[in-house]
């Protein structure tokens, strides 16, 4: 199978209007066809853009479970017909339930694509509050395009957990989407932009990142959303479409994918190091790491109540 590497991306600086679902996914749908009317292949929206994303002060979380939806369901449907239409990937964030089981919910990122719907990723990794109406996801997502696999996290999977981009790009991902929720408080900028630059630089991949701007309820999103990937030179990393400001905004870049295997290739991440003969990425002693990790009980609890250093290094080599 062909694989192209030159493909235009777009990121939506969203404001999402908290709990207007139709008038969010109205004003959606204008930023597909702009998007595709601009040359865009895949646009990202971010993190629960379909509904807006706080709970209410009293910690309630009845907007999210009056506003939740199967996939397929309604708005899913709708963008899937808007993709087909426009030849075009739409990645949407969104509460989304549980078909099979109501009650539960998930913070999920839809994905339609020109056939359809793609699937939904379920954030792994709820942050903060969401954990009060959404259920920790379970698998990973990663889709098929004409430029190869593509791999979505969800905010705090990004910034706090380095293995799904890691994963993903392991696999030949070459392209990284981060719709996200990262609201203006203090050093979020040092969360958001180190964080995201770091996975690019360690997976030699291109990353896009969509995040909600404005206010919502008791809180206000600085935006930020960009475009950002491997430098032509391969050390560092170039803005592809620098980080927006404090305002609602469609950003458009075409991306040279290639550019991540040729990076790949210079940092033997997943190919052959020309010394050693093997690549520099060791999954198998990770493996055994993990294992003696999770044997210990290193998770949390006063320093005092835990193994001994020495005895859990011991654990842990012996895999």
């Amino acid at each position: 199978m062909s694989i192209d590497s030159i493909v235009t991306v777009a990121t939506v600086n969203f404001s999402a209007e908290w709990g207007n679902k139709a008038g969010n996914l109205a004003r959606i749908k204008g930023y597909v066809k702009a998007a595709a009317e601009r040359g865009a292949k895949l646009v990202l929206f971010p993190e629960t853009a379909l509904t807006g994303y706080n709970v209410k002060s009293d910690d309630s979380i009845e907007m999210q479970l009056e506003a939740a939806e199967t996939v397929p369901g309604p708005a899913a449907d709708e963008l899937a017909a808007l993709s087909k239409q426009y030849g075009i990937y739409v990645i949407v964030g969104m509460p989304e339930r549980d078909a099979a089981n109501p009650d539960i919910l998930y913070n999920s990122a839809l994905v339609t694509g020109p056939e359809g719907i793609v699937g939904c990723y379920r954030k792994i990794h709820p942050a903060g509050k969401e954990s009060l109406w959404a259920k920790k996801g379970e698998e990973p997502l990663l889709f098929d395009t004409p430029w190869g696999p593509v791999g979505v996290g969800i905010c705090y999977d990004s910034y706090c957990f380095p293995e799904l981009a890691r994963y993903y790009a392991a696999l030949g991902a070459r392209l990284y989407l981060n719709p996200t929720a990262v609201s203006e408080i203090a050093g979020w900028e040092e969360l958001y932009e180190t964080q995201l630059k770091a996975r690019v630089i360690e997976n030699a991949i291109f990353l896009v990142s969509s995040n909600l701007v404005g206010p919502d309820r008791d809180l206000t999103f600085p935006g930020g959303s960009m475009i950002v990937g491997p430098s032509v030179s391969m050390l560092g990393t170039k803005y592809y479409a620098e980080p927006a400001g404090p305002h609602e905004e469609l950003l458009v870049a075409t991306l040279d994918l290639s550019l991540a295997d040729k990076a790949r290739r210079t940092l033997t991440l997943f190919t052959d190091n020309p010394i050693t003969g093997v690549p520099d990425w060791r999954p198998d002693i990770y493996e055994k790491l993990l294992a003696g990790v999770k044997r210990t009980d290193r998770w949390g609890g006063a320093p005092e109540t835990q193994t001994p250093v020495k005895e859990l290094v011991a654990s842990t080599a012996a895999g």
